[in-house]
């Protein structure tokens, strides 16, 4: 896209980083008149699984019928990619025009002294996500959280359903470096008699999420180890690849029969629309297969050890003579741990420098690698990377950031 003034003050907040607190959000979402209340909304939370969970279950209510809006993040491509209506991104006339709106609101905030600072990009794209899905009147929005749950933007909404799909390490410099912390945060969203669904986790997590949710008199409904779930999800046919999803469509059917069976909120979802969007559900850059100069490439975003281990698992099933590997990664991610669980299903690493001022460069993760895998070498551009990875007569997987498969993405498939 090419952005108009209004986006471009979105991208601009960008250099402030992100914050925790609901106060900016109740004051955006007092200026615009509380557009998150214009519609029912299913808030989904989890270490990874969140964003496969969301799309399963917004493909589930267009299969019933209903006009969804769905909000993601980051984005791999386009800022428009956040910001899904019946199942399409949003068209960037009409991000232009929400942003402008959003943009007005924040500069009355400042004036008037209500805010007292400018808000954060998240926050805003937040408050953009809840006017688009009031003009295009959804009949129901997927909110997926940012990060944590507690402290996010989007927790100023009163779900009608929520879900924690997984809890694992990542952010810890803002969750806290133990799984009951990161749990609790996590735990946040539960509201007071609002049903949450969780997925399959640690004990020790899913007790914070237990003692939570009893505390606020919310129905906890628990995917593991429930047997008969698991068979019924192993029986229909994904669209998402790897085993993991298995997991995550047992969160999304029971989140969807917890809708079903609720008649307050009037989203009735019967069995074979949730069949429907389990067996339709798109969430590109995960197990992504996209065509380079006739070759097969495999996209997919995992971006801390919980996603490198799922796609190592991946990888050892589907190509057990080992790939080559173009990965890059931010600093800020626990790198050694994320190279160690993909080692054993990489025969060559080829480091390289995702687009991304937080990113680590290529020399420093080879010099991670080498210790790891066979034969590592370090290539400052992406697709370069690219091209020497498809050089060697492996497999080539491009995994390790969300900037990094974003930026190739745009490469092959703009």
């Amino acid at each position: 896209m090419t952005p108009g003034p209004a986006t471009d003050f979105l991208f601009s907040l960008e250099r402030f980083g992100m914050k925790f607190g609901l106060d900016n959000m109740a004051a955006l979402c007092d200026a615009l008149d509380r557009p998150e209340r214009a519609f029912p909304s299913i808030h989904i939370a989890g270490t990874n699984g969140k964003g496969s969970v969301a799309a399963m279950v917004d493909a589930a209510l267009r299969a019933q019928g209903y006009t969804t809006g769905r909000y993601t993040s980051p984005h791999l491509q386009r800022l428009e990619e956040r910001f899904a209506i019946a199942g399409c991104d949003v068209d960037t006339e009409r991000l232009e025009a929400s942003a402008a709106r959003i943009r007005a609101a924040v500069e009355t905030l400042l004036a008037s002294g209500r805010l007292g600072a400018l808000p954060t990009f998240f926050e805003c794209t937040t408050a953009v996500a809840f006017d688009l899905f009031r003009g295009a009147h959804v009949d129901a929005a997927v909110l997926e959280v940012g990060l944590g749950g507690r402290l996010d933007a989007t927790n100023v909404v009163t779900p009608v359903a929520t879900a924690i799909v997984s809890i694992d390490f990542d952010h810890q410099a803002q969750l806290g470096d133990t799984l009951e912390s990161i749990a609790a945060e996590k735990a946040g969203i539960i509201k007071l008699g609002i049903p949450v669904v969780i997925g399959a986790m640690p004990a020790d997590a899913a007790a914070v999420i237990a003692r939570v949710a009893a505390e606020r008199g919310a129905p906890l409904i628990a995917t593991g180890g429930d047997t008969a779930l698991a068979e019924r999800a192993a029986a229909i046919p994904l669209a998402l690849a790897g085993a993991h999803q298995r997991l995550n469509a047992a969160v999304a059917l029971r989140l969807l029969e917890v809708l079903d069976g609720d008649v307050r909120h009037g989203l009735r979802v019967a069995e074979p629309a949730r069949r429907a969007g389990l067996a339709t559900a798109r969430w590109p850059g995960r197990l992504e297969t996209v065509m380079y100069n006739g070759r097969p490439l495999l996209l997919d975003a995992a971006h801390n050890p919980a996603g490198a281990r799922a796609l190592a698992s991946y990888l050892v099933s589907h190509a057990p003579d080992g790939v080559t590997l173009v990965f890059g990664a931010m600093k800020d991610k626990a790198v050694a741990e994320m190279l160690r669980e993909l080692a054993p299903a990489a025969r060559a690493v080829v480091c390289t420098t995702a687009p991304s001022p937080r990113a680590m460069t290529a020399a420093a993760l080879a010099g991670l690698a080498r210790p790891l895998t066979r034969e590592t070498v370090a290539v400052d551009d992406p697709m370069a990377a690219v091209d020497r990875a498809c050089a060697l007569p492996h497999p080539v997987v491009v995994a390790g950031s969300i900037f990094l498969v974003g930026a190739v993405r745009e490469r092959l498939r703009p």
